[in-house]
């Protein structure tokens, strides 16, 4: 019988550093420096689960264990993702009430402490930190001190929030608070991250939500013993370590200023060229922009992005929801350099020019 067919070298190199026993020392250490790694960053001895699962797994993971079903909870609500995680609680029998901002607006202080007076039985809020669909953020702040005031737990989706915009958990007083790899991390996607406070754990170990994959107590007790409840995504972890590690060599306030400095110079780009800005009723997220499409039709907006990838090799997205179709979304979040900025907005003018709806010179874009 004919042996083992041995690895060509360079599938041996592109896997190799992930091919380690997720139940060995190896990986103990690994999981180990993520989460101390995660912890530092954010400057805070918050307990930090790992899963294999995507961001919206971690969203179901805190709606499966920090609610029961019927009990009443508040989704705030303005864009696509906030409105995913109200879907996902629905699915879960929970009585979602919700507060809803118009897309392109952040979630207003003043109706979120009315909607917690007109709703008593509310015992968690939900908040989206950075809504991705429309390009705009809440001002966390003012909203939680709202939350805790009134004794009320907090869940905040960051998952395209930090490590691109400033999170201070311990001040918000936060008590889910969900990342995932593949966003400002520098790491590829699978790897869910949920940082929960005491409170979490507690409301989690009374919670009758049935759940086995996203078990709070289940993780935090094989993570314990340097091992995590179900398979772990390696590669992602291998990637988190190293991405944390480049984050930490630029520094907390460096990455916060060039996010925000990359971001303006999109925004002043896109408005140079035309194009008309989503997010108009809040402060704008530092990581994508989204515009309105110059397009008539949502086929004429569909060429125009494959004409951006084919032609150019730039990749934005369409909208979502209500806007797919209507808009398109520059993503500048990660380790995009000012020049990187310059040629995306050059490339930009020059696919819309090719439609006939060029507007400015490169000299107003590279400005």
């Amino acid at each position: 019988m004919p042996g083992p067919c041995p690895l060509p070298d360079s599938v041996r190199e592109a896997v190799g550093g992930a091919m380690i026993n997720p139940r060995g020392p190896e990986f103990a250490e690994l999981l180990a420096e993520c989460i101390s790694g995660l912890k530092q960053w954010l400057s805070s001895d918050i307990d930090i689960l790992l899963m294999s699962a995507s961001g919206t797994g971690a969203l179901e993971g805190a709606v499966a264990n920090l609610l029961n079903p019927n009990d009443q909870a508040l989704f705030c609500t303005m864009g696509w993702f906030g409105e995913l995680w109200a879907r996902i609680a629905l699915a879960y029998g929970v009585d979602v009430v919700r507060l809803d901002a118009e897309w392109g607006h952040a979630i207003d202080p003043a109706a979120l402490a009315d909607a917690l007076e007109r709703h008593p039985r509310v015992g968690t809020v939900f908040l989206t930190h950075n809504e991705t669909s429309t390009g705009v953020r809440n001002e966390l702040t003012p909203l939680a001190a709202i939350v805790k005031e009134r004794g009320r737990l907090l869940a905040i989706d960051s998952i395209s929030g930090a490590p691109a915009h400033p999170l201070d958990i311990e001040a918000l007083g936060a008590d889910v608070v969900v990342f995932a790899s593949q966003k400002g991390w520098l790491a590829p996607p699978g790897l869910a991250m949920t940082a929960v406070s005491p409170d979490a754990l507690h409301a989690a170990a009374h919670s009758t939500s049935p759940r086995v994959y996203f078990d709070f107590a289940l993780q935090k007790r094989q993570q314990e013993r340097g091992l995590t409840h179900t398979t772990p995504p390696l590669p992602a972890m291998y990637g988190l370590r190293e991405g944390l590690a480049l984050l930490r060599a630029e520094g907390r306030e460096a990455v916060w200023e060039r996010h925000g400095r990359n971001a303006a110079r999109i925004r002043a780009g896109l408005a140079a060229l035309g194009l008309e800005p989503v997010a108009r009723g809040g402060p704008p997220s530092e990581i994508v922009t989204a515009v309105y499409s110059p397009f008539a039709s949502a086929p004429e907006l569909g060429a125009f992005l494959a004409r951006l990838k084919n032609r150019y090799g730039v990749v934005v997205a369409d909208g979502v929801g209500p806007l797919h179709g209507r808009a398109f979304r520059v993503g500048h979040l990660g380790a995009l350099t000012e020049h990187d900025v310059s040629c995306l907005l050059e490339r930009l003018e020059d696919a819309l020019n090719d439609f006939g709806l060029g507007g400015c010179s490169d000299t107003t874009l590279a400005a």
